[in-house]
């Protein structure tokens, strides 16, 4: 006769996920459960797919897209860029503006 499978069997999510609470009111910094359901319908996603989508364009207008550099060019590396220009092909610009 077979087992019948028991909780400590079954596949458990991992637990990194998040709880999200919809707030009473729309607001700048969150939604109700009736906004976020109408915008799912609109999009043709689920509402979890909504939260991603949301986080993603946050994620795009807030963090930096490129590694910070170490700052303004050293006179050194600036030499070696002249240099290695051809003579006459192209016009320097030491300034985008």
């Amino acid at each position: 006769m077979p087992r019948k499978r028991t909780a400590a069997r079954l596949k458990l999510p991992s637990g990194n996920g998040i709880l999200l609470r919809y707030r009473e009111r729309d607001t700048a910094y969150g939604v109700t459960r009736q906004t976020a359901t109408r915008i799912a319908e609109n999009l043709g996603l689920s509402e979890t797919q909504v939260v991603h989508v949301a986080l993603a364009n946050l994620a795009r207008q807030t963090l930096p897209r490129y590694e910070i550099d170490n700052g303004p060019l050293t006179e050194k590396q600036m030499n070696e860029i002249d240099r290695l220009q051809p003579p006459g092909r192209m016009k320097v610009k030491s300034s985008l503006f």
